[in-house]
Protein backbone atom coordinates (compact mmCIF):
# COMPACT_ATOMS: atom_id res chain seq x y z
CA UNK A 1 0.00 0.00 0.00
CA UNK A 2 2.89 2.37 0.75
CA UNK A 3 5.91 2.78 -1.51
CA UNK A 4 7.98 4.45 1.21
CA UNK A 5 8.26 3.38 4.85
CA UNK A 6 10.26 5.61 7.20
CA UNK A 7 11.43 4.72 10.69
CA UNK A 8 12.24 6.83 13.70
CA UNK A 9 15.51 5.79 15.34
CA UNK A 10 15.69 6.29 19.13
CA UNK A 11 13.29 3.99 21.02
CA UNK A 12 11.83 2.72 17.74
CA UNK A 13 14.77 0.80 16.27
CA UNK A 14 17.08 0.91 19.29
CA UNK A 15 16.88 1.66 23.00
CA UNK A 16 17.68 5.21 24.03
CA UNK A 17 15.47 6.85 26.66
CA UNK A 18 16.50 4.32 29.32
CA UNK A 19 20.00 5.80 29.23
CA UNK A 20 18.65 9.31 29.81
CA UNK A 21 16.47 8.12 32.70
CA UNK A 22 19.42 6.34 34.32
CA UNK A 23 21.67 9.38 33.89
CA UNK A 24 19.04 11.70 35.38
CA UNK A 25 18.74 9.37 38.38
CA UNK A 26 22.50 9.62 38.93
CA UNK A 27 22.29 13.40 38.51
CA UNK A 28 19.58 13.63 41.16
CA UNK A 29 21.64 11.50 43.53
CA UNK A 30 24.58 13.84 42.97
CA UNK A 31 22.47 16.85 43.94
CA UNK A 32 20.51 15.11 46.72
CA UNK A 33 22.30 17.11 49.46
CA UNK A 34 20.89 20.32 47.97
CA UNK A 35 17.27 19.58 47.01
CA UNK A 36 14.60 16.93 46.52
CA UNK A 37 14.64 14.66 43.48
CA UNK A 38 11.24 15.96 42.32
CA UNK A 39 12.35 19.58 42.49
CA UNK A 40 15.58 18.81 40.60
CA UNK A 41 13.56 16.95 37.94
CA UNK A 42 11.39 20.00 37.34
CA UNK A 43 14.36 22.36 37.37
CA UNK A 44 16.33 20.26 34.88
CA UNK A 45 13.38 19.91 32.51
CA UNK A 46 12.78 23.68 32.58
CA UNK A 47 16.46 24.29 31.81
CA UNK A 48 16.40 21.79 28.93
CA UNK A 49 13.33 23.48 27.43
CA UNK A 50 14.97 26.89 27.73
CA UNK A 51 18.12 25.59 26.02
CA UNK A 52 16.53 23.61 23.18
CA UNK A 53 16.72 26.54 20.77
CA UNK A 54 20.46 26.87 21.53
CA UNK A 55 21.64 23.27 21.84
CA UNK A 56 18.91 21.26 20.12
CA UNK A 57 18.25 17.63 20.98
CA UNK A 58 21.04 15.32 22.06
CA UNK A 59 23.38 14.15 24.78
CA UNK A 60 25.69 17.18 24.72
CA UNK A 61 22.74 19.54 25.16
CA UNK A 62 21.50 17.49 28.11
CA UNK A 63 24.94 17.61 29.77
CA UNK A 64 25.16 21.38 29.38
CA UNK A 65 21.69 21.74 30.86
CA UNK A 66 22.68 19.49 33.76
CA UNK A 67 25.75 21.60 34.50
CA UNK A 68 23.69 24.79 34.33
CA UNK A 69 21.05 23.28 36.61
CA UNK A 70 23.68 22.09 39.08
CA UNK A 71 25.19 25.57 39.28
CA UNK A 72 21.77 27.10 39.93
CA UNK A 73 20.69 24.47 42.47
CA UNK A 74 23.91 24.87 44.47
CA UNK A 75 23.98 28.66 44.01
CA UNK A 76 27.34 28.36 42.31
CA UNK A 77 28.90 26.22 45.02
CA UNK A 78 29.03 22.89 43.17
CA UNK A 79 32.54 21.38 43.48
CA UNK A 80 34.62 20.90 40.34
CA UNK A 81 34.65 17.14 40.93
CA UNK A 82 30.85 17.08 40.70
CA UNK A 83 30.93 18.91 37.38
CA UNK A 84 33.50 16.38 36.25
CA UNK A 85 31.09 13.62 37.31
CA UNK A 86 28.35 15.13 35.14
CA UNK A 87 30.72 15.22 32.17
CA UNK A 88 31.49 11.55 32.79
CA UNK A 89 27.75 10.81 32.69
CA UNK A 90 27.72 12.23 29.16
CA UNK A 91 30.77 10.27 28.04
CA UNK A 92 29.21 7.05 29.26
CA UNK A 93 26.02 7.79 27.31
CA UNK A 94 27.89 8.68 24.12
CA UNK A 95 29.98 5.50 24.32
CA UNK A 96 27.10 3.22 25.31
CA UNK A 97 26.55 0.30 22.89
CA UNK A 98 23.57 0.60 20.57
CA UNK A 99 21.04 -2.07 21.55
CA UNK A 100 18.48 -2.86 18.86
CA UNK A 101 14.79 -3.18 19.58
CA UNK A 102 13.57 -6.75 19.16
CA UNK A 103 12.89 -7.47 15.49
CA UNK A 104 14.38 -4.24 14.10
CA UNK A 105 16.67 -5.79 11.49
CA UNK A 106 14.23 -8.54 10.53
CA UNK A 107 11.38 -6.08 9.96
CA UNK A 108 13.49 -3.84 7.74
CA UNK A 109 14.75 -6.85 5.79
CA UNK A 110 11.15 -7.96 5.25
CA UNK A 111 10.09 -4.56 3.94
CA UNK A 112 13.02 -4.37 1.55
CA UNK A 113 12.19 -7.85 0.27
CA UNK A 114 8.71 -6.53 -0.54
CA UNK A 115 10.32 -3.72 -2.59
CA UNK A 116 9.41 -0.94 -0.17
CA UNK A 117 11.79 2.01 -0.09
CA UNK A 118 13.00 2.33 3.52
CA UNK A 119 14.17 5.59 5.12
CA UNK A 120 15.43 6.56 8.54
CA UNK A 121 14.20 9.95 9.79
CA UNK A 122 15.59 11.02 13.15
CA UNK A 123 16.11 14.29 14.99
CA UNK A 124 18.96 15.34 17.22
CA UNK A 125 22.61 16.27 17.30
CA UNK A 126 24.22 15.36 13.97
CA UNK A 127 27.35 13.80 15.49
CA UNK A 128 25.42 11.81 18.11
CA UNK A 129 22.92 10.47 15.61
CA UNK A 130 25.50 9.62 12.96
CA UNK A 131 27.50 7.73 15.57
CA UNK A 132 24.51 5.74 16.80
CA UNK A 133 23.36 4.94 13.27
CA UNK A 134 26.83 3.68 12.34
CA UNK A 135 27.07 1.56 15.50
CA UNK A 136 23.58 0.12 15.01
CA UNK A 137 24.74 -2.01 12.09
CA UNK A 138 21.62 -1.01 10.14
CA UNK A 139 23.08 1.73 7.95
CA UNK A 140 23.23 -0.30 4.74
CA UNK A 141 19.54 -1.25 5.04
CA UNK A 142 18.23 2.28 4.48
CA UNK A 143 17.77 3.83 1.07
CA UNK A 144 17.98 7.27 2.68
CA UNK A 145 18.95 8.63 6.11
CA UNK A 146 17.70 12.06 7.20
CA UNK A 147 18.87 13.72 10.44
CA UNK A 148 16.74 16.78 11.14
CA UNK A 149 16.62 19.41 13.88
CA UNK A 150 12.85 19.04 14.39
CA UNK A 151 10.13 16.65 13.24
CA UNK A 152 7.10 18.75 12.42
CA UNK A 153 4.69 19.14 9.51
CA UNK A 154 7.03 21.42 7.59
CA UNK A 155 9.96 19.00 7.91
CA UNK A 156 8.00 16.00 6.65
CA UNK A 157 6.41 17.99 3.84
CA UNK A 158 9.78 19.31 2.66
CA UNK A 159 11.36 15.84 2.71
CA UNK A 160 8.57 14.33 0.64
CA UNK A 161 8.46 17.21 -1.84
CA UNK A 162 12.25 17.18 -2.24
CA UNK A 163 12.19 13.53 -3.27
CA UNK A 164 8.95 13.54 -5.25
CA UNK A 165 6.93 11.42 -2.81
CA UNK A 166 3.18 11.96 -2.40
CA UNK A 167 1.84 11.81 1.20
CA UNK A 168 -0.44 8.89 0.37
CA UNK A 169 2.62 6.88 -0.66
CA UNK A 170 4.34 7.47 2.69
CA UNK A 171 4.08 5.82 6.12
CA UNK A 172 6.03 6.76 9.25
CA UNK A 173 6.84 4.33 12.07
CA UNK A 174 7.80 5.65 15.50
CA UNK A 175 7.31 5.70 19.25
CA UNK A 176 6.48 9.40 19.68
CA UNK A 177 2.92 10.65 19.15
CA UNK A 178 4.21 14.23 19.07
CA UNK A 179 7.05 13.74 16.56
CA UNK A 180 6.26 10.62 14.55
CA UNK A 181 2.48 10.51 14.41
CA UNK A 182 0.65 13.85 14.60
CA UNK A 183 2.71 15.85 12.07
CA UNK A 184 2.66 12.92 9.63
CA UNK A 185 -1.08 12.41 9.72
CA UNK A 186 -1.55 16.18 9.47
CA UNK A 187 0.01 16.19 5.98
CA UNK A 188 -2.15 13.28 4.82
CA UNK A 189 0.34 10.43 5.27
CA UNK A 190 -0.04 7.27 7.36
CA UNK A 191 1.54 6.60 10.75
CA UNK A 192 2.21 3.51 12.84
CA UNK A 193 2.76 4.02 16.56
CA UNK A 194 4.99 1.55 18.40
CA UNK A 195 4.94 2.72 22.05
CA UNK A 196 8.09 2.51 24.13
CA UNK A 197 7.85 1.75 27.85
CA UNK A 198 9.17 5.18 28.83
CA UNK A 199 8.68 8.53 27.06
CA UNK A 200 10.50 11.83 27.52
CA UNK A 201 8.16 14.43 29.01
CA UNK A 202 8.42 16.72 25.97
CA UNK A 203 7.16 13.94 23.68
CA UNK A 204 4.10 13.19 25.82
CA UNK A 205 0.81 14.39 24.32
CA UNK A 206 -1.92 15.11 26.86
CA UNK A 207 -5.61 14.95 26.16
CA UNK A 208 -7.52 13.19 23.41
CA UNK A 209 -5.74 12.55 20.11
CA UNK A 210 -8.11 12.75 17.13
CA UNK A 211 -5.63 11.70 14.42
CA UNK A 212 -6.11 8.32 12.78
CA UNK A 213 -3.16 5.96 13.08
CA UNK A 214 -2.38 2.35 13.88
CA UNK A 215 -0.89 1.34 17.23
CA UNK A 216 1.23 -1.81 17.37
CA UNK A 217 2.24 -3.76 20.45
CA UNK A 218 5.66 -4.50 18.93
CA UNK A 219 7.75 -3.63 15.91
CA UNK A 220 7.40 -7.20 14.65
CA UNK A 221 3.70 -6.55 13.92
CA UNK A 222 4.51 -3.91 11.30
CA UNK A 223 4.83 -6.05 8.13
CA UNK A 224 1.38 -7.55 8.53
CA UNK A 225 -0.12 -4.24 9.72
CA UNK A 226 0.97 -2.48 6.52
CA UNK A 227 -1.84 -4.24 4.66
CA UNK A 228 -4.58 -2.43 6.63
Amino acid sequence: MFDLIAFDADDTLWHSEDQYVGTQDRFKQLLAPYHSAEWIDRKLFATEMRNLRLFGYGIKGVMLSMIETAIEVTQGKIPAEDIDAILRFGRVMIEHPVELIDGAREVIDTLRARDHEVWLITKGDLFDQESKIARSGLTELFHRIEIVSEKDEGTYRRLLERHGVEPEEFAMVGNSIRSDILPVTAIGAAAFHVPYHVTWALEVVSGEVSAEFVTLSSLRELPSALTW
